[in-house]
């Protein structure tokens, strides 16, 4: 056999940033794979790469090597789970993309063109390394090149390879009020696979996964995270193949025959994003929140500062009255509320969760006058308003169902799920999303609207239309119905909620600017789940509000310092009944919000960093780029098991620079004895210099706190 020399000529794409570089191995008639993903070559040439990643066969196997590819296609043989899977009536399964040609190359992204000839049907990648975050996004695009229809089964966005030393898989899961939740598991020789088919992005399988070394920390260490921007059915899987090498694929869960392609249509997966990170989990989730705001929001994220929410749900539920809402804005606004919220209950007949949903018209019977006097009276004082809507959903007991009750996604010749007393209508259907824009831009225009919280409180289950599954349309069309408002309503924000956290994802983050994280307003939860968000969101975008001192869902009674320090790490709010909280926490919280709005800058804009997790402290901050400024949120979550609570290393900060350390929340002594490290610097007081070094190196002990209770300090430069 001759021996194989680096060829200088052949087609190997090279995607740089600046300090990250994609290299794909692209011969025209063979299989595109992806040769190296890492920080940019110096020397070495990608050719030599290739050269290096020459594997032999092994006795037991296929007497040649098998490479992968972008897809690892049914045809190709390669080892493990496929990453494309389509037929057309059990014929024409085979396929083997190989590349036709090379297009739209720039240093930072291509498109391949890949066909096959025995299966009529052409393979696009369209793959590009962001040069503002390092992120890489990647779709596949499937058309059918032939007459006869194709069934897609399966397509992920990509196949995309792991280092044989990321072992660790992070995964996040989660239930309604309790999302976020991370779970760690090595990987195997085998299969980690979830899967979600609720319509929506879900609460339990949020798709997103990280792949690490043993030894990645916060800090340090390698990983790899990958998240598939998309608010329908999705599948995420990482598989280590018998031969060695380890994959992670995500794409669309498709229903039977749902992805149907007619001769010369086309199928494109949704994005996936992918972030590599040789400096530790905070580093990645900085490139993923650097490409949210410059990216997927388009930078508008960043054109205000994010004001301040009041919204009026648990305040007052469903029990509506014009004199209540106008006395609880005046009090909002008091407290600082930048916009006022009006949450379910205004329109039709909707007094409970039973009825109304769908007549999107302002109810007589609550409203005699109008959204106009708690619009103008909102406006007067300061505030921007804001209103809810459930678009995508229909009570049984509505005036809409009752007129069109063929409007809905369902299954004739099966009974549908209950769930929350509603249905799903069917906005594949051209009349119905005319409708539902008519309705919510007649309210949007008529009452000055600015925000919307846009919710969906049921799982869909049979999404059918004319009998056949309709989950990717259906989302699109959400998708197209969101950015159809925001064409007609510049002004317009939009929330992104599904009872909570159920539809996070970078695919509805394109049309909306913030998420409603959880339905849960219990601080000692929030906690974790605001940690667990983190990950993959930045904090200007994670709807964090506080609660009543009695959490409705959980029960737990929490002080008015932990709710409020909780509530100023993200996109700040106030959601609980003021006249129900005492004077003294009514200043508290007044002075949490001052708090917030001094410090908003850093917090939306700065580094978001996580020290490493315990069992009883969620440590969290945020650094600005320039390494001038910090905040640090110390939350004790529980109990510790030593007699003293343990030291803390600061990270993100400048080695080189003295910094005055300063506790500014809470403003009174917390401390259970003292003196404490608090009394001993004067931390609420003036506080002490230290330099980085010392922060970062060695730290400083906690002081002895009761659990619940977190103190957020700031760090200046000097």
């Amino acid at each position: 056999m001759p021996r194989a020399e680096p060829d200088d000529t052949n087609p190997i794409i090279r995607l740089k940033s600046a300090n990250m570089e994609l290299i794909i191995d692209a011969v025209v008639g063979d299989r595109p794979q992806i040769l190296y993903w890492g920080s940019r070559l110096r020397i070495a040439k990608p050719q030599e790469l290739k050269l290096l990643s020459v594997r032999q066969w092994a006795y037991g196997g296929p007497s040649v090597d098998i490479a992968p590819s972008l897809s690892n296609e049914l045809g190709s043989g390669v080892p493990g789970p496929p990453g494309f899977i389509a037929h057309r009536n059990g014929a024409d399964w085979a396929a083997i993309f190989r590349v036709s040609e090379i297009k739209s190359v720039t240093d930072t992204s291509v498109a391949i063109i890949c066909d096959d000839t025995n299966t009529q049907l052409r393979a696009q990648y369209d793959i590009a390394l962001s040069p503002h975050s390092q992120v890489v996004t990647s779709t596949t695009s499937i058309t059918n090149l032939g007459d006869a229809p194709v069934i897609i089964d399966w397509c992920s966005a990509v196949c995309l390879p792991l280092e044989k030393d990321l072992t660790k898989l992070m995964g996040f899961t989660g239930r309604w009020a309790m999302e976020f939740q991370t779970e760690e598991i090595s990987l195997f020789r085998g299969s980690y696979l979830r899967e979600n088919k609720s319509g929506r992005t879900s609460h339990d399988n949020f798709p997103g996964l990280i792949a690490m070394t043993e030894f990645t920390s916060e800090t340090s260490g390698t990983a790899v995270g990958v998240h598939l921007g998309w608010s329908g059915n999705n599948r995420v899987r990482a598989d280590r193949h018998s031969d060695g090498r380890s994959f992670v694929q995500m794409g669309e869960l498709f229903f039977p025959g749902e992805m149907e392609l007619a001769g010369g249509q086309t199928y494109t997966t949704p994005v996936l994003y992918a972030a590599r990170s040789d400096e530790g989990l905070n580093h990645l989730s900085q490139q993923f929140h650097a490409h949210h705001g410059k990216i997927v929001s388009d930078g508008r994220i960043n054109r205000k500062p994010r004001p301040v929410h009041y919204n009026t749900w648990e305040a007052v539920y469903f029990d509506h009255s014009e004199e209540r809402l106008l006395a609880l804005a005046e009090k909002a606004a008091w407290i600082g509320a930048e916009r006022f919220v009006l949450d379910d209950g205004w329109f039709g007949s909707r007094r409970n969760d039973m009825s109304g949903l769908g007549d999107w018209w302002v109810s007589k019977d609550v409203y005699p006058n109008g959204l106009k006097p708690l619009v103008n009276k909102v406006r007067e004082l300061g505030m921007e308003f804001g209103i809810w809507f459930e678009p995508e959903m229909v009570n049984p007991d509505s005036d809409l169902f009752r007129a069109h009750p063929d409007w809905i996604l369902e299954v004739r010749s099966v009974q549908q799920v209950p769930f929350r007393d509603q249905y799903t209508l069917d906005l594949t259907r051209a009349e119905v999303s005319q409708y539902l824009y008519e309705k919510i831009t007649t309210i949007v225009a008529e009452n000055n609207v600015s925000y919307i919280k846009w919710d969906m409180n049921r799982e869909i289950h049979h999404p059918a239309s004319a009998g056949r599954a309709v989950i990717h349309q259906q989302t699109n069309a959400v998708y197209a119905l969101m950015k159809r408002l925001r064409d007609a309503h510049p002004q317009l924000e939009i929330e992104t909620c599904a009872s909570g956290g159920g539809r996070a994802d970078y695919g509805v983050l394109r049309y909306a600017d913030r998420i409603w994280l959880s339905d849960s307003n219990d601080a000692l939860d929030r906690q974790q789940i605001q940690r667990g968000a983190s990950y993959f969101f930045p904090l200007n975008i994670l709807g964090s509000h506080v609660g009543p001192r009695v959490c409705h869902i959980t029960r737990r009674e929490l002080s008015m310092e932990f709710r409020a320090a909780t509530a100023i790490f993200g996109h700040m709010g106030l959601e609980l009944n003021l006249f129900e909280e005492s004077d003294e926490d009514l200043e508290i919280l007044r002075h949490a919000v001052e708090l917030h709005k001094k410090h908003r800058d850093l917090i939306h804009a700065g580094d978001f960093v996580r020290l490493d997790a315990s069992d009883y402290l969620n440590t969290v901050g945020v650094v600005a780029g320039d390494r001038q400024e910090a905040l640090i949120s110390c939350a004790k979550t529980g109990g510790h098991n030593m007699i003293l609570p343990g030291r803390i290393r600061l990270t993100g900060l400048d080695e080189n620079k003295r910094y005055r350390v300063r506790i500014i929340w809470p403003t009174t002594s917390f401390s259970v004895t003292s003196p404490s490290i608090v009394e001993a610097v004067d931390l609420l007081g003036d506080g002490r210099e230290f330099s980085g070094e010392a922060l970062l190196v060695h730290g400083f002990q906690l002081p002895l706190m009761y659990p619940e209770s977190c103190i957020v300090l700031h760090l200046a430069a000097v």
